[in-house]
């Protein structure tokens, strides 16, 4: 579905925030986008939607190049930013608006979306807390029926409910045909959620792999005493949590946060045991 190749970007010629970069990524899949402030997460997907143009490189989204632009590729992109206006309409208004750019828009399944976060349609969108203004669009870019589905953040403004909400829409939105790219610093929130990790560090992708080879490789637990097999930890009340080779096949559940810290303060350890 997504295929880049040696892509180098960057708002000054003289700081790229990619160099060389490569991936490729399928259908069917709910991608976690992580990397500190400042790792480019936003850039890249704003290159994926064709919003900004790479220095070098090639960019395939769904057999088109996404810096031209072209309706037929647009039609099947949804991009939620994380920075957002809404106008002093109200919700069947802002479709009528919008819902036409996307043929195979699901008005149905919007309404549904809407009854599930609890959203007052008869409002105008201005008057709304931020929070609900995300549901809002989280629900209309679903529903647009859009192959690739890109997220910057939308977690953000979300209370603890609603957080646990759009994990549950998120899951069952994912089809066979349909990639989705989740990008955000809270990773907490992603937690059983994404298949894939992707995380940005340096310039680079420090690693990319999907949380059943993570969990095959690493075992994430908690330990009393360090040892030579200790790849990362940090400590906590009982000893320390860590991240350790997984020599007997242990299973152990993906903490995300655990591993966003190994990778930026141990990449090198990591490197060898992913490539």
């Amino acid at each position: 579905m997504i295929k880049i190749n040696n892509l180098n970007f960057g708002y000054s010629k003289h700081q790229l925030l990619f160099k060389n970069m490569s991936m490729q990524l399928s259908n069917g899949h709910i991608y976690g986008l992580l990397g500190k402030n400042g790792a480019g997460k936003s850039s890249l997907l704003k290159n994926l939607a064709g919003l900004v143009y790479a220095e070098s490189g090639s960019m395939d989204v769904l057999g088109y190049d996404p810096a031209k632009r072209q309706p037929a590729l647009l039609e099947q992109i949804c991009f939620i930013p994380e920075e957002f206006y809404l106008p002093s309409v109200k919700i069947d208004a802002y479709v009528k608006a919008n819902a036409a750019f996307y043929p195979k828009f699901d008005h149905s399944y919007f309404s549904d979306l809407l009854a599930e976060f609890d959203i007052p349609v008869g409002q105008k969108l201005i008057n709304m807390s931020y929070g609900q203004k995300k549901k809002v669009i989280i629900a209309f870019g679903l529903a647009t029926q859009a192959k690739l589905v890109i997220m910057d953040e939308p977690t953000n403004g979300l209370d603890i409910p609603s957080k646990a909400q759009f994990r549950k829409i998120m899951a069952s939105a994912l089809t066979e045909d349909r990639c989705i790219i989740i990008s955000t610093h809270q990773v907490r929130d992603l937690d059983n959620l994404i298949d894939t990790v992707i995380m940005l560090d340096e310039s680079s992708v420090a690693l990319k792999a999907s949380v059943e080879e993570i969990t095959n490789k690493l075992c994430f637990k908690r330990i009393k005493e360090l040892d030579e097999t200790v790849i990362y930890a940090e400590p906590s009340l009982s000893g320390f949590n860590a991240v350790v080779p997984n020599f007997h096949n242990e299973d152990s559940k993906l903490d995300i946060e655990l591993l966003f810290n190994a990778v930026l303060a141990e990449k090198n350890k990591l490197k060898p045991i992913f490539n």
